[in-house]
C-alpha cells in the first residue's frame, strides 16, 4: 500500500490518464452529494411518514452527518498521507453507499439518523484524499481548473440526487430512492480502485525528467503548527464555512420552498430544481475556477477575491429570483417560475464559485507533505459548521418563523440566511490581503 515511487506521475498511464483519474474522482464525488443530498428532495414524505418538525429534519440532516463525517476525516488523511489514498477512498465509497441503501430500511428518526451517521462516518474518507491526489497529477498553474472540474460532482450529485430521488419517490417511494442510489455506489468501488492508481506526492511540482522521491510524511502536530500560524488558513476556512452554512442549508431546503411557496408537487420539483443545480452550478464552478487560476499568475490575492465578487452578486440575485412573482406582475404562475428558473442560475452558480480557488490555496498553504492532512482541517471548519449549522440553522428559523409566517416561514428563515455570503465575502477579502505571504509554492 506504499506511495513510494520515483517517476512524476505525468509518465505514469501517458500525460492523458490524469484526465482518466479526474473524471474517475468526479464520478465518485458525483456519488458523495447524490448520497448527501438526496435528503433535500425527500423531505416531504420522510416527514409526513416519521412527523417530524423542520428543526428535526434539519439536525437528522445535517448534525448527524456532520459528526462523524468532520471529526473522522482528520485521521483518515493522517492515514491518506502515508498509505495509499486509492485504497482508503475505494473502502469510503463502499461504506457510505451501503448505508445510503440502509437508510431505505429504517423505521423512524432514530434510525435514520444513525444510517445518515453512518453515512457520514464513509465520506470522511471521499473528499481530503481526493484534493491531495488533483493537486499530484496537475501542474500548478492548471490545479485551481482541475479542483474545479472535480467540484462539479456537486452539482451533478445534487441535479442527479434531486431528479433520480425525487422521480424514484414519486413512482416507488422513497425508501426505493436511498436503495438505488447507495445500491450504485457499492457497484463503483471495485471499478474505481481498478481504474485509479496513487501518484507520488509532490510529482507534480517536481521539475521534468528529474528523478523523484516522495517527501516523507508529516506529523499531524507540525501540520497543526504550521497551518495555525497563518492567517490566511483561518481566513479561507472560516469564510467557506460561512458560505458553506448557507450553501448547505439552501441545498437541503430549497425543494422544500419549491413545494410549500411556488405550489410545484414533488415530480415538477424534481426536474426543476435538477436543472438549475446542473446548469448554474457546472458553469459557476468551471468560471470560478478559470478566473482565479487567470488572476493568481498575476497575484494570489485573486484566488479569494474571485468567489468574494461573486458572493456579492449573488445575494441581490437570489432574492430575485425568490420573489420572481412580483416581477412579472399578473402574467401568472407560470411565467413567474420560468423567470425564476433562470435567475435562480445565477446565484447557484456563484455560489459554487468559490470551490476551485479556495481549495486550491490550501494546497498552497503547507508543503506536499502535509496537502490530505491541511485539506482535512480546512474541510473539518467549513463542513462542521456547513452542514451541521446550515441545514439545522433553516429548519430552526423556519420553526421560530411558523406562528408568525404560516406555510411562509421557509421563505423568511432563507432571507436572513443570506447574510452569511456577505461575511464570507468579508473573510474571503480579508485572505486576500494576507495569502500571498502565506503561500508555499
Amino acid at each position: 500500500m506504499s506511495d513510494r515511487q520515483t517517476t512524476p506521475p505525468a509518465v505514469v498511464g501517458g500525460s492523458s490518464y490524469r484526465y482518466v483519474v479526474l473524471a474517475t474522482l468526479i464520478l465518485v464525488y458525483t456519488l458523495n452529494f447524490l448520497d448527501r443530498q438526496i435528503l433535500g428532495i425527500l423531505a416531504k414524505p420522510i416527514k409526513e411518514e416519521f412527523g417530524l418538525t423542520d428543526g428535526q429534519f434539519g439536525a437528522m440532516s445535517g448534525v448527524a452527518f456532520a459528526l462523524l463525517y468532520t471529526t473522522l476525516a482528520i485521521p483518515i488523511a493522517w492515514l491518506a498521507d502515508r498509505f495509499s489514498r486509492v485504497w482508503i477512498m475505494t473502502a469510503a465509497l463502499t461504506l457510505w453507499s451501503a448505508f445510503t441503501a440502509l437508510c431505505g430500511f429504517t423505521g423512524g428518526f432514530w434510525q435514520l439518523f444513525l444510517a445518515r451517521m453512518g453515512v457520514g462516518i464513509g465520506e470522511a474518507g471521499g473528499v481530503a484524499p481526493a484534493y491531495s491526489m488533483i493537486s499530484d497529477y496537475f501542474p500548478k498553474q492548471q490545479r485551481a481548473r482541475a479542483l474545479a472540474a472535480y467540484a462539479f460532482g456537486i452539482p451533478l450529485g445534487m441535479a442527479s440526487g434531486t431528479l433520480v430521488g425525487g422521480l424514484l419517490a414519486v413512482h416507488y417511494g422513497w425508501r426505493t430512492a436511498f436503495v438505488v442510489v447507495g445500491a450504485l455506489g457499492v457497484l463503483l468501488a471495485p471499478v474505481f480502485r481498478l481504474i485509479v492508481r496513487d501518484p507520488p506526492r509532490g510529482g507534480a511540482d517536481a521539475p521534468a525528467g528529474v528523478p523523484f522521491t516522495p517527501p516523507k510524511a508529516a506529523p499531524l502536530g507540525q501540520v497543526v503548527r504550521v497551518l495555525a500560524a497563518k492567517p490566511s488558513f483561518w481566513l479561507l476556512s472560516f469564510g467557506a464555512a460561512s458560505s458553506s452554512v448557507c450553501g448547505y442549508g439552501v441545498a437541503l431546503w430549497l425543494p422544500s420552498f419549491f413545494m410549500r411557496s411556488l405550489g410545484l408537487t414533488l415530480g415538477q420539483t424534481a426536474w426543476y430544481y435538477s436543472g438549475i443545480s446542473f446548469f448554474g452550478g457546472l458553469l459557476g464552478i468551471w468560471l470560478g475556477g478559470a478566473i482565479a487560476d487567470r488572476l493568481g499568475a498575476r497575484s494570489k490575492a485573486g484566488y479569494p477575491l474571485t468567489p468574494a465578487v461573486a458572493f456579492l452578486i449573488s445575494v441581490p440575485c437570489f432574492l430575485l429570483a425568490m420573489n420572481s412573482g412580483v416581477l412579472v406582475g399578473g402574467m401568472g404562475g407560470g411565467a413567474a417560475l420560468a423567470l425564476a428558473f433562470f435567475i435562480f442560475l445565477i446565484p447557484t452558480g456563484l455560489n459554487l464559485a468559490w470551490l476551485g480557488p479556495i481549495t486550491a490555496a490550501v494546497q498552497h498553504l503547507g508543503p506536499a507533505p502535509m496537502r490530505t492532512t491541511a485539506s482535512a482541517l480546512f474541510l473539518l471548519i467549513n463542513n462542521l459548521l456547513g452542514i451541521a449549522v446550515g441545514t439545522y440553522y433553516f429548519g430552526l428559523i423556519s420553526d421560530l418563523l411558523k406562528p408568525a409566517f404560516g406555510h411562509e416561514s421557509l421563505r423568511w428563515a432563507i432571507y436572513t440566511g443570506m447574510g452569511f455570503y456577505l461575511l464570507a465575502a468579508l473573510l474571503f477579502f480579508l485572505a486576500s490581503r494576507r495569502l500571498d505571504r502565506d503561500w508555499v509554492e
